[in-house]
């Protein structure tokens, strides 16, 4: 059942989280999996206060680099750039990092990743310029 005041928290959060580059819509889906995520990942984990949203986008990077993937790695790292939370200078510095813990072939992957949101996150800086 769903609950629309962890809902509202949840959306809140996912849109503080993705930087305006993704939003939650504010209705129900009626997707049972989206909608659990809404609640549970964003009402109660990222809304939670003890870690800043900035920590707990490191740590979740740091939990995706370990599994692989590369994908939503670079997600992560285009809308940390997008909400202010990372830097181009500390997504290369979190690579060089990673490798020493994940190794190369999956930071290999993430490098990539993150060099493909670094450059899609610099594009649409410099047309919303225009």
């Amino acid at each position: 059942m769903s609950n629309p005041d962890k809902r509202a928290k949840g959306v809140q959060a996912f849109n503080a989280v993705y930087g305006g580059m993704m939003t939650a819509p504010e209705e129900s889906t009626g997707d049972e999996f989206f909608e659990i995520m809404m609640e549970d990942l964003f009402g109660n984990i990222w809304s939670r206060e003890g870690l800043s949203l900035r920590d707990r986008r490191l740590f979740t990077m740091g939990a995706i680099a370990a599994l692989g993937e590369a994908d939503v790695f670079g997600i992560q790292v285009e809308t940390g750039l997008a909400s202010g939370h990372l830097t181009e200078e500390q997504v290369n510095e979190m690579i060089l990092h990673m490798v020493q813990y994940v190794g190369y072939p999956r930071t290999t992957g993430m490098r990539g990743a993150a060099g493909k949101a670094i450059h899609n996150w610099k594009k649409k800086q410099k047309e919303a310029q225009k």
